[in-house]
């Protein structure tokens, strides 16, 4: 039987690896960034490539996007030149982190437009677009998680949570706190031992095999601290704008956050003091320089 024709906007970091995903599974693909040689890299894997955004919702019924901000979630999908405005468009799937608040204002246009929404955030990192094994969230209308759920598996592995716009991106949210807030944590516990005299992968290893471990010490600081790489690949930028959403959506909810403001805190620090562009694991360094140690 012969694949649905997708589109897919937003080809970087994540959407390039799923967008490959997409073709290795036989699925036609018609393709648009901004960045020139991010389309060139697919079109020669068997992609078609389009203009812009509209374009792409022209060429294809179902639409993904993987954007890294949400204004910029909002004008793809809403602007001059969008995916909205496209003649053939009747999914638009949202892979992006955008948080509660845009998913609901896209998601009302969309339905104006008869175009189903579908929120669904991925968690896993590059490595986990790269192999299919990303954590999928979908929200949307049950009558049309049947249609888009072949198309995600792809990825990785589905989470349907409910039709609610926006509720996928709050388990999203939920999750990139933790997984900041283990590499904060972690990283103040790991400082004092060695500034105590242990050596910091036996901390890890004696961490990995009892209670304390965790994302960070199983994961980041093996591959990504001790190593001095810092180059897990996920942006500082990026991790600070998650858990300033979370904070925002949980005020807004009447939950308290408190060890979560402290983590927001420690990552608006360390993108003054490392960049935006700078890996989420820089945080470590932040923690080293004020402990006077350096964590390998």
């Amino acid at each position: 039987m012969a694949q649905a024709e997708l589109g897919f906007v937003g080809v970087g970091r994540m959407g390039g690896p799923m967008a490959v995903r997409l073709l290795e599974a036989g699925y036609p693909l018609t393709v648009y960034d901004t960045n020139a040689e991010a389309v060139k890299s697919l079109v020669g894997r068997g992609a078609k490539s389009a203009p812009s955004a509209e374009a792409v919702a022209s060429a294809a019924e179902i639409v993904l996007m993987s954007l890294p901000t949400p204004p910029i979630v909002q004008a793809v999908s809403l602007g001059e030149g969008g995916i909205l405005r496209g003649a053939r468009v009747k999914t638009l799937i949202d892979l992006s982190t955008t948080g509660p608040s845009v998913a609901k204002v896209v998601a009302k246009v969309a339905g104006d437009r008869k175009v189903a929404w579908v929120d669904s955030p991925v968690s896993g990192g590059v490595a986990g677009a790269t192999k299919g094994t990303l954590a999928v969230m979908v929200s949307c209308a049950q009558a049309t998680f049947p249609v888009v759920d072949p198309v995600l598996k792809t990825f990785g592995k589905t989470f349907y949570v409910g039709e609610k716009p926006g509720l996928a991106q709050i388990a999203k949210l939920a999750n990139n706190l933790l997984a900041a807030s283990a590499i904060v944590v972690s990283s103040e516990a790991v400082a004092m031992g060695v500034k105590a005299g242990l050596d910091a992968k036996v901390l890890i290893d004696i961490i990995n095999a009892g209670s304390g471990r965790n994302s960070a010490t199983q994961d980041k600081f093996p591959r990504s601290i001790l190593t001095r790489s810092f180059d897990f690949g996920f942006a500082t930028g990026l991790s600070y704008k998650d858990v300033r959403l979370c904070i925002d959506e949980a005020e807004a909810l009447g939950v308290p956050m408190v060890a979560g403001a402290a983590v927001r805190q420690m990552l608006a620090i360390t993108q003054a003091r490392f960049g935006a562009d700078s890996d989420f694991t820089s945080i470590a360094k932040v923690v080293e320089e004020w402990a006077g140690v350096e964590i390998k």
